[in-house]
This record gives C-alpha cells, sequence and structure tokens, in this order.
C-alpha cells in the first residue's frame, strides 16, 4: 500500500452533526499527514490515528472551515498529554502561527515553537517526508491559497483546495490517479469573483486524472447531485467524498 486518503469532513462551510468542515488524512511511505484541519477533524482524526504520530500538518488557506482546529490541535499537544516527540511543522500560508497567537490573546508566537514549527507555504513549494512527496500550488480564492500534489512510490493524489476555476487546478490533476475536488456552488454569479468551483468546473479540471472524489460541497447541492453533475462533464469514476472512508491510491 503506497498512498491511503481518508476523509475526515466535507462540510462546507459549517460543520453539521457528524460532519465536519474540511479535512483528511495521507498516509504513505512512512509519512502520516493531516491536511487541512477544519471544526471537528482534530475529534475524527483521533479515529484514525494517535496524533502524536504526525509527520507534518499541510494547510491549504487560513480560511476558519480548513483551518481551525489547529486549536484543538495546539490545546492537546500543549495540555492535554497528547505530545508529540517533537514539533509539528505545519505547512501553511504565512501569518497562520499569528492567527493562533492572536485568538489566544498573545503578543508574539514564541510559545508555540515547542510545539508546531511553522513552515511558510508559497507557490511551488515542496517537501519530502519519507517517500511521500507533496507539491503545492498557488490556486484562485478570496486570501492566499494552495492546492496540493501528492506522490508517493508512483501513487499520486491531487487536492484543489478551495479554487476558483484556473490553470494551476488542471496541471495539479494531470496524470493523478485521484483528483480531490471541492464543488462548493451550484452556479457562478454574474459579476462575481470566481472563488469557487461547480460541480461541472470540478469535472473539467479532473480531465487529467484517473478517478474524481468530490468533496467541500456547499448548503445549496446535495453530494449526490454534485458528484452526478460533475461525473457528466468529467465522463470518468466519479464519487463523494463521505466522513470515515478511506481511499487507497
Amino acid at each position: 500500500m503506497s498512498l491511503t486518503l481518508t476523509v475526515l469532513g466535507t462540510a462546507s462551510p459549517h460543520p453539521g452533526p457528524d460532519r465536519p468542515c474540511s479535512g483528511y488524512l495521507l498516509r504513505g511511505g512512512g509519512a502520516e499527514v493531516w491536511v487541512d484541519a477544519g471544526p471537528g477533524t482534530f475529534a475524527e482524526l483521533q479515529k484514525h490515528t494517535d496524533p502524536r504520530r504526525l509527520t507534518a500538518i499541510w494547510i491549504s488557506h487560513l480560511h476558519a472551515d480548513h483551518s481551525a482546529d489547529l486549536l484543538a490541535a495546539l490545546y492537546a499537544f500543549a495540555y492535554g498529554g497528547v505530545t508529540p516527540p517533537a514539533p509539528v511543522p505545519v505547512y501553511a500560508p504565512r501569518d497562520c502561527a499569528l492567527r493562533l497567537a492572536g485568538f489566544l490573546g498573545r503578543p508574539d508566537t514564541r510559545f508555540l515553537n515547542g510545539i508546531l514549527d511553522f513552515r511558510t507555504l508559497y507557490d511551488g513549494h515542496a517537501v519530502r517526508h519519507g517517500d511521500l512527496r507533496l507539491t503545492s500550488r498557488a490556486v484562485v480564492h478570496d486570501t492566499e491559497a494552495y492546492g496540493l500534489r501528492a506522490e508517493c512510490r508512483g501513487s499520486v493524489l491531487a487536492y484543489s483546495g478551495d479554487s476558483g476555476p484556473c490553470a494551476a487546478l488542471a496541471e495539479l490533476a494531470a496524470g493523478a490517479d485521484l483528483f480531490l475536488c471541492e464543488a462548493d456552488i451550484d452556479a457562478h454569479r454574474e459579476g462575481e469573483q470566481r472563488v469557487h468551483l461547480t460541480p461541472e468546473d470540478a469535472g473539467a479540471c479532473a480531465k487529467g486524472a484517473r478517478q474524481l472524489l468530490v468533496t467541500h460541497v456547499g448548503p445549496t447541492l446535495t453530494r449526490e447531485a454534485a458528484a452526478g453533475r460533475a461525473a457528466l462533464v468529467f465522463g470518468g469514476r466519479t464519487t463523494a467524498a463521505r466522513e470515515g472512508d478511506t481511499v487507497t491510491i
């Protein structure tokens, strides 16, 4: 088994009963990476692994529905007896540590140094943990945001994060075994900045991938409808992400 993805949460823009916001556990090549930390996902993470085993945390952008449970992890690591053997690398957009410090009313981020090791993402950022390589690409959103391409022993996962239609998504998906892609909105509004994808957008961006896994479906759609509409454009195997599911890539 070279690469697996476990779905921790898929909800947008807020968690619901038994449905946390965006979060995934990526495992492969000796590494375990928590990808996005939406509200409720730290609890779900503990169903599938001991958080002390985490190799890294990767955050696509700093909107609360993708990052707020970093606070839960911080409390667990600092005060809950769930202490990793070394500070956990957190790959995130700039100022992520400052956001945590501000929430706690701390004037600077030095108190985090022994717990979380923040490393700033940028377009083209690449890092390797064991046999798992993570490459980040800047995508189009209403804040600094990144998509992810994870490669391990010939298996490839691509993840959109939150994004509007852009060339970077197609580049991330090209040749991927699985494209995990948001389909947040039913339709684009006239004159509005395109910062999320419709199901049809997701299907079009996934064209270079072998399989499409639709996630982050907003309240104007059902997961089934979003996956069905995306499939009509994509033309390949398309499913909806559900909490607790594990996909082998």
